[in-house]
């Protein structure tokens, strides 16, 4: 059957990962095997496939597949994070298109919804990633709030509270008001943003004259200042240092106080010290004991306690404020400035510093092992340089805030009595035993409300996945835990990563993985990085029906090392489609030849097939070594130049029958088995990168039965390099390389034979009948000098001549060559009037005069070589 021109990813995807499904090669349970281990990093159950998740997951599933491969039992779980903040906002949204409000419902009836919403569109990307191409075992699929998993959290919420290292307290917190929840350090962006700086008149008490000036850019908190500050090493204020001043608008008297925290070169000096609305300022409150003035709600409105603005909204106050303090002249002056804003990841609200009643997790005792086991590379990243992004992060970590004001999410386990005493524990009937074991009231108990943020399920999860916490001693977590390798993005490294170096020391007294590769971040060309807002990212789905799963893969890959971002282009994936029709059409040629048994082996041949046998393996060490030290791009770009370059382009050149009026000669046996053998190896070394037409040609090859599937087959091992061969076979490759140059340079067709002569004395390295054959020679000659007519090739310091004169228009040729001798001379005089200017050659730095130099070598060699032409003309 002659195989159509081009593979038809199309259908061959599909038909492949159902024959790979119900085969259930991906499918691990624990045995003697050597077990290589990956869990996924969850997407949240929100989530569809986009280009960061395309990039992760190719690097999971070549790991994966090639592990398989090696023989090992490998075991790549997939599953979802229920990611409160994000899944609530949906089904929020999703309420209010049914004219349904959430403040509506019960709790009850909220997470009604919210379980419909998730089993209606949770499992989008997981099918979506079977499009690419995933082999995760997904019978072991996993969701963080399924019974076991939540269970799990719960559980190490009491254990950590009965540790000690979980508390209950006010503290200022990332507020989202829009998202109606606190927020972690690591749940908000930063972004450059226009403000105003606004210059505010604070009178002395009792003066209409004497005032100082503070320079601020939320003129709305102004209602709640309890102080104002300056540095007591600046002179400027030493006499204003324990006066009281008169807030404007508002008229209520506070003290000024000194503190070295302010920095006298920022606006005034003067700094207005608002404790409920600012990190800085609340730590100055708690050393000054100042009086904290909480002015916004929880929506971001201005609060009763403020007295003035009450209800409107925070940054309609900031333009009315400016407004009336302008009008009541309060104002020096306003100055456009850009500050850094935080930002709510998930809902994109400004995020403001709130006191809050909220539930942290202590850190620095979590963060000792976890920090010492990076540094000290039991745990490895690649690439390394984000040690010490890591080591800063643990260096300076702060108490982890775990609540959330959701209802989407592990509830917290804490339960309160009419007489606001708190004990912690799984249920109501055990937190009555524990208040009547304590003497304290049963009357009203209640639990929190609140739940725990989405990461301190995430944290678990390499643990969780394997039943470890409901199951400790169980199979499956002594088995696979620790796992090999994570894969994931630099920007969760604290957020995820981190956490569960800490949870997998606290609770299994070892790493949770061994090595974590951290992939960049796709960006578009022009180094953006892809938004649905900017319209930048192009549709995953929409890349594989054009380029297919392979060449989206490939494509990506070959242009991504690890931890560098990825500028991308169609034309990576182009490339990547092209080497997959590139290898589909290498073995059509194969397919086609006419085998006869009678026919001997050529000489070229032989020599083909023992060069490419040392290359293959010569290749197979380097890119062996490129998976251990996971430079997948390099691993790639390897297998790519293997396949293209060695095989395509030189040992199916050498080996392919010759044609003859159209016709082409019969092939032996020994050349068309050793090419079918070496073809299947390459597919063997292609299959992680490339899995779907590799398992189409193995299949095409010859039939083959449900355990000789190419995705279960061996992975090659390395034979004998022979090092002197491979010298001569690239050697010979040179000379070939410049025969070719000739006769573009010259204008000769390649089906035109040429001669070639060189002193045989001076080198065995040529591989006669390889040029022969691939430079279309008709004769090679033993000459020690240059013949009349010829053209010298100079390599590695021996010259060998190709004789020209009945082969080109000597006219035309002459012409051609004295135009570029002048050329060349009137460079070499340009480079010889710098070179002789000695202004120039005084003041110039070495390594351009040293270039100027080089110039003038290459053009006097190039003159020489011009004129030698000439005259052999």
């Amino acid at each position: 059957m002659e195989l159509p021109k081009n593979f038809d990813w199309a259908t061959a995807e599909n038909r492949w990962y159902q024959y790979w499904l119900t085969n259930k090669y991906f499918k691990s349970t624990p045995d003697e095997r050597e077990p290589y281990t990956i869990v996924i990093p969850p997407p949240n159950v929100t989530g569809v496939l986009h280009m960061g998740h395309m990039l992760n997951n190719t690097i999971q599933d070549v790991l994966i597949r090639k592990a398989r491969m090696q023989g090992k039992n490998a075991c790549w779980v997939p599953g979802t994070d229920h990611a409160s903040i994000a899944t609530e906002a949906k089904v929020v949204a999703m309420l209010k298109e049914k004219g349904i409000n959430k403040s509506d419902l019960s709790r009850t009836e909220f997470l009604k919804y919210a379980w419909e919403w998730k089993e209606k569109y949770g499992g989008i990307i997981l099918q979506q990633l079977q499009t690419l191409g995933a082999s995760c075992d997904w019978d072991r699929t996993r969701f963080t709030m399924e019974d076991n998993m939540s269970q799990a959290v719960i559980d190490v919420f009491i254990d950590m509270y009965n540790k000690g290292h979980i508390y209950r307290g006010v503290r200022m917190v990332n507020w989202d008001p829009q998202g109606l929840t606190a927020l972690s350090d690591e749940e908000v962006i930063h972004k450059e943003a226009d403000s105003q700086l606004v210059y505010i008149k604070y009178y002395l008490q009792g003066s209409t004259t004497e005032f100082l000036t503070v320079a601020t850019t939320r003129p709305e908190t102004i209602m709640g200042d309890t102080a104002l500050c300056v540095n007591p090493t600046d002179e400027r204020y030493h006499p204003f240092i324990g006066k009281q001043v008169t807030i404007p608008l508002v008229n209520r008297t506070i003290t000024v106080i000194a503190d070295e925290y302010v920095d006298k070169e920022f606006g005034t000096g003067v700094l207005k010290v608002t404790p409920a609305h600012d990190i800085n300022d609340y730590n100055l409150g708690i050393k000054h004991k100042l009086k904290t003035i909480d002015v916004l709600t929880n929506e971001g409105k201005i609060s009763d306690a403020a007295g003035l603005y009450v209800g409107l909204d925070r940054f309609a106050c900031r333009k009315q404020i400016i407004k009336d303090l302008t009008e009541k002249e309060l104002v020096v002056k306003i100055e456009n400035t850009k500050n850094k804003v935080g930002y709510s990841e998930r809902t994109n609200a400004v995020i403001e510093p709130k006191l809050s009643m909220q539930w942290f997790l202590k850190m620095e005792n979590l963060a000792t092992p976890a920090l010492e086991n990076v540094m000290n590379d039991n745990i490895q990243l690649f690439p390394d340089k984000f040690k010490n992004t890591y080591r800063h992060w643990m260096e300076n970590v702060h108490d982890w805030c775990i609540s959330r004001q959701l209802w989407w999410g592990q509830r917290i386990p804490a339960w309160y009595n009419a007489d606001g005493d708190t004990v912690v524990c799984n249920t109501l009937a055990e937190a009555e035993k524990l208040f009547t074991d304590k003497n304290q009231s049963i009357v009203n108990i209640h639990q929190d409300e609140d739940v725990l943020d989405t990461w301190f399920s995430s944290w678990l999860w390499p643990i969780s996945v394997f039943d470890g916490f409901k199951n400790p001693d169980g199979a499956d977590i002594n088995y696979y835990y620790p796992t090999n390798d994570l894969v994931t993005a630099p920007e969760i490294l604290f957020f995820w990563v981190a956490r569960m170096v800490m949870a997998g020391y606290e609770y299994r007294g070892e790493m949770p993985f061994k090595r974590v590769y951290l992939t960049g971040i796709v960006r578009d060309k022009q180094g953006r990085k892809m938004s649905k807002s900017l319209g930048n990212s192009p549709d995953p789905l929409d890349l594989i029906t054009q380029f297919g799963a392979d060449g989206v893969r490939m494509g990506l890959l070959m242009c991504s090392p690890a931890g560098n971002d990825l500028l991308y282009d169609d034309s990576y994936c182009e490339q990547g489609r092209n080497f997959t029709n590139k290898v589909w059409n290498a073995y059509r040629l194969i397919q086609q030849w006419k085998v006869d048994a009678s026919l001997a082996t050529p000489t070229v041949n032989t020599i083909a097939n023992e060069w490419f046998e040392s290359k293959f393996n010569q290749q197979l060490v380097i890119i062996n070594d490129h998976y251990d030290k996971l430079r997948m791009s390099d691993a790639a770009m390897a297998t790519y130049k293997l396949v293209w370059d060695d095989f395509c382009a030189w040992y199916l050149e050498m080996v392919k029958p010759a044609y003859t009026n159209g016709e082409a000669a019969s092939v032996d046996v020994t050349t068309y088995n050793t090419a079918i053998i070496y073809f299947e190896k390459l597919l063997k070394l292609m299959h992680p990168f490339m899995p779907f037409v590799t398992e189409e040609l193995w299949h095409i090859i010859k039939e083959r039965s449900v355990t000789e599937a190419i995705l279960i087959s061996t992975w090659p091992v390395v034979n004998a390099v022979n090092a002197e061969q491979l010298a001569h076979f690239e050697f010979t490759q040179n000379l070939v390389s410049e025969l070719r140059n000739v006769r573009n340079s010259k204008g000769i067709s390649p089906k035109e034979k040429l001669n070639i002569t060189y002193d045989f004395s001076a080198t065995t390295n040529v591989l006669q009948d390889v040029v022969i054959k691939l430079a279309n020679i008709d004769a090679i000659s033993n000459a020690t000098e240059k013949p009349n007519g010829a053209i010298a090739i100079a390599l590695n310091g021996i010259s060998f001549y190709v004789p020209l004169t009945g082969n080109i228009d000597v006219v035309a040729e002459r012409e051609k060559l004295t135009k570029e001798l002048e050329y060349n001379k009137g460079f070499l005089s340009s480079v010889m009037i710098k070179l002789s200017n000695e202004k120039f050659v005084a003041n110039a730095k070495a390594e351009l005069i040293a270039n100027e130099n080089k110039k003038k070598t290459d053009a006097e060699s190039k003159i020489k070589q011009l004129e030698e032409e000439l005259l052999s003309l």
